[in-house]
């Protein structure tokens, strides 16, 4: 059941052409592949010598420490995209659940000195992807909105 306007009122606003709700997953979807493929450009041009140190510390082979660039260089570019948006927001969410686990464990129960949690920036990717990964890339997307994984 599609819900009527009247149930939705910020849903579209009276002579507004454009549904809010696309609106906003254009602008989430858009906002987090932009920031997170910073860091996978920063790992392209810097080398992932440090994700690889962390990879074969917890005792894992080196060569998953590649997969970063899955995680912050195609996956971003696919949610700013909208194509595969969904399977891209789960990669990056894994990554971050990885990224956590690997070198950010010990800063769970943190604050930062400026009072903040030491690592809400990697949570706050979290929940941007996890968001993502629910809502879908909306119908400002390459992929359709209508797509399975989209």
């Amino acid at each position: 059941m599609t819900p009527s306007a009247s149930t939705r009122p910020f849903a579209r606003m009276p002579g507004q052409s454009v549904d809010l709700d696309d609106a906003a997953r254009l602008l989430l979807r858009v906002a987090l592949g932009l920031l997170f493929l910073l860091h996978g450009i920063a790992k392209v041009y810097g080398g992932i010598a440090p994700v690889m140190a962390a990879v074969t510390h917890a005792g894992l082979p080196a060569a998953l420490g590649y997969l970063v660039y899955v995680g912050e260089v195609v996956a971003p570019l696919l949610l700013i995209a909208g194509v595969w948006t969904r399977a891209a927001a789960i990669v990056v969410a894994i990554n971050m659940v990885v990224a956590v686990a690997l070198v950010h464990s010990g800063q769970l129960a943190s604050l930062s000195t400026t009072g903040g949690w030491a690592i809400e920036l990697q949570a706050l990717y979290l929940v941007m992807a996890l968001a993502v990964a629910l809502l879908g890339a909306g119908r400002f997307s390459a992929g359709r909105a209508d797509g399975r994984w989209n």
